[in-house]
């Protein structure tokens, strides 16, 4: 009697006769011998049909079954290191639950477009498999991290009666006729419950109506935010440290096989070690200007330039091969994948040609008082090869609920974490302002009505305590380490502007 089993359990069953569960994510013949590759969720792997007798006839059902048939395969498990997974199945039984035909994403290449639109099966290709399960872990890291150190959980509203982070991107609701907003953040809503339970987080969709098509932009996305009593700015900036380089410690330990199907270059997130780097506003506004930053930039412009010409070349001897005569299908489409994927990095070089003198004249006049940009972030997070702690904005460029610093009224306590390789900020967090009356003027400054936050001023009247906290935005920190190029791989249904659907 064969054992039910899947195929991350394939090594405790070696010799021995198995049956997998899964959906047929590919398959070759060799004349004598059919390779199905088999999916179940947890892995891949090979089960090997012979032609001949007594399994003649299951070679002859399989050979017609199409891509994505759920089936389930009996047979023996053997160890084979050639194998995707390290082992094979030598089938003796087939069972086809159903038998697909015209499964849309097939081997063949499939421009982004056409895959997002089929995002609800695009998740069984193996790099969408590997980026998700990045992803859970990640997300379980992060409540992990925050549950063993007294963190308490604290639900936050999705409704909003007024805005978080400024007016401009709220997304407006019609509740019951009154007016009231999508939750841009749920930090305030955990200050209160700060008060009550000492150190406390929440976690859920936030939404910015950012009219943004950037590679980093979503409009609805997922973010934690602890928040800490009895804190100033510099315990905020440890507990986000060491917050940090214990989530990416654990997606290493944990997610090895998925970052080689990504490709990812682990070295450069087994660097992510204390201390990170830290620089105020100040510091960064210089370096923006510098010779290093405008020779960073030269260099950019010379690559680019070069490999686009390289790929030009690449594309047309790839596209002259693919139309050669005598070419099997199989190479054929193989070509034409690659030929998707120059074209898609010719059309990203192209773009950074034109972008490129642009940036450098953004950062050569950058003025102090102005907000980072995402070129700006992309540009200092370049120059380090670990996260580096962006500290003291003005805070006329900052939300109103930062503590004014004592020392330079023009300033917040405030700082932005920006991941290294060009990634920029993943996080964001601040002292919070402490004092009642400084606070009512902010918001007042702001053009926010008092009234709207009066529950929130209560919170300064009665107990008032220096406190803190920050929000990871968990989409940008998943992008960061799978090394992807755009946030919309990093989250299972991608909100932008233009995609809501499906």
């Amino acid at each position: 009697m064969a054992t039910k089993a899947t195929i991350a359990e394939l090594s405790k069953h070696v010799g021995q006769t198995v049956t997998l569960q899964g959906w047929l994510y590919n398959s070759r013949s060799s004349g004598k011998l059919l390779f199905l590759i088999l999916r179940d969720g947890t892995g891949l792997c090979q089960c090997v049909v012979e032609k001949k007798e007594p399994s003649a006839e299951i070679f002859e059902t399989a050979e017609r079954l199409g891509q994505e048939s759920s089936l389930e395969v009996t047979g023996t498990v053997r160890q084979e290191p050639r194998s995707v997974g390290g082992y094979e199945l030598a089938v003796t039984g087939l069972h086809v639950v159903q038998a697909v035909t015209g499964y849309p994403i097939t081997p063949k290449a499939h421009g982004i477009e056409f895959l997002m639109q089929r995002r609800h099966l695009w998740f069984r290709s193996q790099r969408q498999w590997a980026i998700l399960r990045i992803r859970h872990t990640l997300v379980d890291a992060i409540r992990r991290y925050f549950n063993d150190r007294g963190f308490i959980l604290i639900d936050t509203p999705i409704f909003a009666p007024a805005a978080g982070e400024g007016g401009q991107t709220l997304f407006s609701v019609d509740y019951f006729g009154e007016p009231v907003y999508l939750a841009q953040t749920g930090q305030l809503y955990v200050e209160a419950a700060m008060m009550a339970h000492r150190k406390v987080y929440c976690f859920g969709p936030t939404f910015r109506a950012e009219k943004s098509k950037t590679r980093r932009h979503l409009t609805e996305f997922w973010m934690i935010e602890p928040e800490i009593a009895w804190a100033d700015l510099n315990d905020v900036i440890n507990l986000a440290e060491d917050f940090v380089c214990e989530i990416v410690k654990t997606v290493l330990r944990e997610r090895r096989s998925e970052f080689e199907i990504l490709g990812r270059d682990i070295s450069r997130l087994e660097a992510v070690q204390k201390p990170f780097y830290r620089l105020t506003y100040s510091e960064a506004a210089e370096l923006l200007r510098s010779d290093r930053v405008r020779k960073m930039f030269e260099a950019d412009l010379e690559h680019a330039k070069a490999r686009a010409q390289e790929l030009k070349t690449l594309i047309a001897q790839k596209e002259a091969e693919r139309s050669a005569p005598g070419v099997k299908e199989a190479k054929a489409d193989k070509l034409a994948q690659e030929i998707l994927d120059a074209r898609e990095e010719l059309a990203d070089l192209e773009e950074a040609i034109r972008n490129i003198p642009h940036h450098m004249e953004l950062a050569a006049n950058f003025q102090w008082g102005s907000d980072l940009g995402g070129s700006d972030e992309t540009i200092l997070a370049r120059l380090h090869d670990r996260p580096v702690f962006i500290t003291h904005y003005p805070r006329a460029c900052k939300a109103f609920y930062m503590k004014r610093n004592e020392q330079d009224h023009r300033l917040a306590n405030n700082f932005d974490l920006l991941a290294p390789e060009g990634y920029g900020e993943i996080i964001g967090g601040s002292q919070r302002e402490d004092d009642l009356e400084v606070l009512r003027d902010r918001i007042r400054e702001e053009g926010l009505r008092e009234e709207d936050y009066e529950w929130y001023l209560d919170l300064r009247r009665y107990g008032t305590v220096p406190h803190g906290g920050f929000g990871l935005g968990v989409e940008r920190t998943v992008a960061w380490i799978c090394g992807l190029k755009h946030i919309r791989e990093t989250i299972p249904y991608a909100r932008m502007m233009g995609r809501f659907y499906p």
